[in-house]
């Protein structure tokens, strides 16, 4: 299996930008499908975006598409996301996760990293 550890989350200005990474250890990482997901305060975990193994596709939700990237790093084990022109809506706990296929729930999470975007 695969260990998942986000880190690059904090307190940002509306309008401003952060950079969550997530280093991943154990199992060979470019076999994973990665994603990032969110949960605000008193709200489901929702999907922010996802990668295929290769890098070359990507997802996005609606409510981040154009504003946010998803990047992967094979050779530095690293999976990261790019939040620019941040939104109080965008207060979440972060989580980076990892699924063995490209369909179905992912099987690996981290623990999550606090972002909080403020007016």
């Amino acid at each position: 299996q695969v260990q998942l550890v986000e880190s690059g989350g904090g307190l940002v200005q509306a309008g401003g930008s952060l950079r969550l990474s997530c280093a991943a250890s154990g199992r060979t990482f470019s076999n994973y499908y990665m994603g990032w997901f969110r949960q605000a305060p008193g709200k489901e975990r929702e999907f922010v975006s996802s990668i295929s193994k290769d890098g070359v596709w990507t997802n996005y939700a609606d409510s981040v598409e154009g504003r946010f990237t998803i990047s992967r790093d094979n050779g530095k084990n690293a999976v990261n996301l790019q939040m620019n022109s941040l939104k109080l809506e965008d207060t979440a706990v972060y989580y980076c996760a990892g699924r063995n296929s490209p369909l179905g729930g992912y099987n690996y999470w981290g623990q999550g990293t606090q972002v909080t975007v403020s007016s």
